[in-house]
């Protein structure tokens, strides 16, 4: 059952669970340090990135600062003098997929990338075009859902996240059609591809918040249920994830819609652009 009133929650400021076992085991000082909060899907697929290239990198487990609000991402990069900086998951995750196939010191989790090789850029351009979709559509979606307030705008929210999941979905099967069943998790034997990690934190919160605050369940579908249960339980994403209570007392203040929640939730009662 949807929960039905605001108990005043606020956000965490450290990880929990698997991700709290994680960021101690990266607390040590490397050319990079990742800023972010520990409830934020915009700093989680970051945080999957490094884990999934095996990029070298030292993660506070609590909240700290470079980032507005502590909510979005940012790299300091500390071989730099002084440090520089970086903000923006997309512009991080781009930078980290550079960095990791230009010969970097990386640890023994994965010698993958995200992308198929360069010589294949029709089939790096079909993952930017799912990953394109999921910030155009499957994001914003998923936060007007969570701050409807009243039952039919709720309704027309649900809608609105299925149809954009869909959306995606038809660009898997696109992919697939054309032969490309490697790229990306899909298919069951396709390796996790930069869609599948943009994806991926708000697939997991729908699992969770939207369960939970709007009485939401994923749609049918053998195939899709079992590219969630990969996706979700890919070990990179896995342990980037707090326990669930995390994300319910961080994602109250979004489901009542309070005022000034964050840039993101105030852009979507806006209906402007997302920060």
């Amino acid at each position: 059952m949807a929960s039905k009133q605001d108990t005043g929650r606020s956000y965490h400021l450290q990880c929990t669970g698997e991700a709290l076992a994680t960021a101690q085991a990266h607390a040590s000082p490397e050319n990079i340090t990742l800023f972010g909060s520990c409830f934020c899907p915009f700093v989680q697929r970051v945080w999957v990135t490094l884990e999934h290239l095996g990029i070298d990198y030292m993660k506070p487990a609590e909240l700290l600062e470079l980032s507005p609000k502590g909510l979005v991402p940012a790299l300091r990069l500390n071989n730099f003098d002084p440090p520089r900086a970086l903000n923006e998951s997309t512009v991080i995750m781009d930078f980290l997929e550079e960095l990791a196939t230009s010969n970097t010191k990386r640890s023994s989790h994965t010698t993958e990338s995200l992308f198929p090789p360069l010589s294949d850029p029709y089939a790096r351009a079909l993952i930017r075009l799912q990953a394109d979709n999921v910030n155009r559509s499957l994001i914003p979606a998923f936060y007007r859902y969570l701050q409807a307030q009243d039952e039919a705008k709720q309704v027309e929210g649900a809608k609105g996240f299925v149809e954009a999941i869909d959306g995606l979905l038809t660009l898997f099967k696109r992919a697939e059609r054309e032969g490309y069943t490697q790229y990306g998790l899909w298919h069951e034997r396709g390796s996790l591809s930069y869609a599948d990690v943009m994806a991926a934190p708000w697939l997991f919160r729908a699992t969770n918040v939207l369960k939970h605050y709007r009485g939401f369940v994923l749609p049918e579908g053998e195939q899709f249920r079992a590219y969630v249960d990969r996706v979700l339980n890919h070990p990179a994403f896995k342990r980037t994830c707090s326990t669930e209570q995390l994300y319910l007392d961080s994602y109250e203040r979004y489901a009542f819609n309070r005022p000034n929640t964050s840039q993101v939730a105030n852009a979507i009662n806006a209906g402007t652009a997302l920060p």
